[in-house]
């Protein structure tokens, strides 16, 4: 990430400067790139980090053979990881359950709101089958404990059960309750609860240093014309708008 080091650098350096903006060409831009020497063994641990965090355990395996990169954690608990989150994904939330009580039973135990928003996804995977009256059930002898105990969980719930009073969900005020992305938002809550468990970071480095990247780079648009990068996914430079 010499980049980023590049505009952090030269943001400080205008700090003290004069209100009107320099100008940086490309050539200058570039020389400044190569003085910033980034230790490629950093870069394959940054690598391996996003591998391992993101649970692409093929890849991670793969990427340690050809690096010599060693993980920090062991790559065979991301493969039990990815079965919790992929039974969250595929709503098969009983199994996923079992499989983190499997994984560590103390992850729930001490998780009280994670163990609410699977149990608050169990019922969502109810009323999506259709299953009413079983719902129904469920809501008031799982849930309702907790929303008592809980305001927010309370809340939650009520939104929730709300999904029954309409025919049509898609004219409902809840209705993005039911669309993919509430299993995914559980997965990916479920997937940062078991990182921390192992002592491992549950966000990848690597999006944190973009998003870093971007905001040195707006804060350095006020007081220089550079090149800088528009498109994260290519990289490339533009040339300083003059």
């Amino acid at each position: 990430m010499s980049l980023f080091w590049i505009v952090f650098r030269q943001l400080q350096e205008f700090e003290s400067m004069a209100t009107s903006k320099k100008v940086i060409t490309r050539e200058e831009w570039e020389r400044k790139l190569s003085d910033v020497k980034i230790r490629k063994e950093d870069m394959n641990k940054l690598v391996m980090n996003f591998l391992v965090t993101e649970g692409y355990v093929d890849a991670a395996e793969k990427f340690r053979r050809e690096s010599g990169t060693e993980p920090d954690i062991d790559l065979a608990t991301i493969t039990d990881r990815m079965a919790v989150k992929k039974a969250v994904q595929c709503g098969n939330v009983e199994d996923a359950i079992e499989k983190v009580n499997d994984l560590n039973p103390e992850i729930l135990d001490t998780n009280p709101q994670l163990f609410f928003h699977l149990q608050q996804q169990r019922l969502i995977e109810l009323i999506r089958n259709g299953k009413v009256e079983e719902a129904l059930e469920f809501a008031q002898e799982e849930l309702a404990p907790r929303g008592e105990e809980n305001q927010s969980f309370l809340e939650e719930l009520e939104r929730t059960v709300a999904l029954l009073a309409f025919e049509d969900v898609s004219n409902c005020p809840v209705g993005e309750l039911l669309d993919i992305s509430q299993r995914l938002k559980t997965a990916t809550e479920v997937n940062a609860a078991i990182l921390t468990s192992q002592s491992h970071e549950k966000d990848p480095k690597l999006p944190s240093l973009l998003k870093m990247l971007i905001w040195a780079q707006n804060q350095l648009d006020e007081k220089a014309a550079y090149p800088r990068i528009k498109d994260l996914s290519t990289a490339m430079l533009e040339d300083p708008a003059v």
